[in-house]
């Protein structure tokens, strides 16, 4: 625990104030309104919602706005929130199969049942700034298109058809996942506890880890089986009634990673799979989720772990940016005591590394 020097309380309270001034900025720009980030800065909303654990987005554009554009910052207040809330239950897993898909592609195939929908997506557009958006000029509203009246297929199932895939290793019934917000982290982690913790983890870290296992660190040979974004249905069990009460809708960004396995003693060679899911739109982090999925499950597999995307404790240990953020964050705070303790150390040493010095010099001089 930190001791309050002199003055501590007071320069903390004028800190809370500047920042509170810097936050509201010049006065005569109107103050950005939680709708306008809701609505305009959607892709920071999601990214706060998936890495705060908590599916709200007027909350998340509130972290935003407190935060003062910080994304770490958002992110650590939401979940910070979240404790504070009740937990009255678990919802069904979400059917992504079910999906009101808004966006779908896949890089295995050109022509799929249900087509490909580009969707909203900067896939194709030119990575030049646009000087109309600086103004208000009016955007033309594209052509509704109509909700799927049947599911999509996912395009692992027409592997799974031909038996080029592995099983999608479902948990069985009456299986109990685990939950990472209630349970110490214990390793070797299964692989919905590894999942839970990649779904919230930096999307940073994850995009750096999967870039890793493409450059040969991590042995994955990946093909973007499907992207789809959509809204899902989340349903919860209700010990009284007979069916699933439905509890709303949300929006997921689910990938389907496809990786080319040469085989074992005990599997043939096939298609194997990386999995990534995550609240919102976050197409990169999904992607980088299911890579590092991939890696993760090496020892599935008989592979050798010799990469740090293969490495359990390593990947999921260090990818929470909330942690990871007090570890280096807390350096700022005050470590008098401590420096204090290691320079007299330090200078202990040096003045016995003096004297070593002094006394060979002695004894070099007497030699000659």
């Amino acid at each position: 625990m930190y001791v309050a020097v002199k003055g501590g309380e007071v320069a903390i309270d004028n800190a809370h104030r500047l920042l509170a001034d810097r936050r509201r900025g010049d006065r005569d720009v109107p103050a950005l309104r939680l709708d306008q980030i809701v609505e305009q800065l959607a892709l920071a909303v999601d990214r706060v919602m998936a890495e705060g654990s908590l599916y709200d987005r007027e909350l998340a554009a509130l972290a935003i706005r407190q935060a003062r554009g910080d994304m770490i910052e958002a992110i650590f207040l939401t979940r910070a929130y979240r404790t504070t809330l009740p937990r009255f239950g678990y919802s069904r897993p979400v059917e992504t199969g079910a999906m009101l898909v808004e966006r779908r592609v896949s890089a295995t195939y050109k022509d799929l049942p249900g087509g490909q929908l580009l969707g909203p997506t900067f896939d194709y557009t030119h990575r030049l700034l646009d000087p109309e958006l600086a103004g208000d000029a009016p955007v033309e509203a594209p052509a509704v298109r109509p909700e799927a009246p049947e599911p999509m297929p996912r395009v692992t199932e027409i592997l799974a058809q031909e038996g080029l895939i592995e099983p999608d290793g479902a948990a069985g019934a009456g299986t109990e996942p685990g939950d990472i917000t209630r349970q110490p982290a214990e390793y070797p982690m299964d692989r919905d506890v590894r999942l839970q913790a990649l779904s919230r983890g930096d999307e940073g870290f994850l995009l750096a880890l999967a870039y890793s296992t493409q450059r040969g660190f991590g042995r994955t040979h990946p093909f973007v089986g499907e992207i789809r974004i959509g809204e899902v249905d989340v349903e919860l069990d209700v010990p009284e009634l007979p069916f699933a009460v439905p509890l709303g809708r949300i929006r997921v960004t689910e990938c389907q990673m496809v990786n080319q396995f040469k085989g074992s003693m005990k599997a043939p060679p096939q298609f194997t799979r990386g999995y990534g899911l995550v609240m919102g739109q976050s197409e990169r982090k999904a992607m980088a989720m299911s890579l590092c999925d991939r890696a993760l499950r090496a020892a599935e597999f008989g592979e050798d772990i010799v990469a740090p995307a293969q490495d359990q404790e390593f990947v999921i240990a260090h990818s929470d940016n909330v942690q990871a953020t007090g570890f280096v964050e807390h350096l700022k705070l005050p470590h008098y005591v401590d420096f204090q303790a290691e320079l007299g150390l330090v200078r202990q040493m040096r003045t016995e590394f003096d004297e070593r010095r002094g006394a060979s010099a002695e004894r070099k001089e007497a030699a000659e």
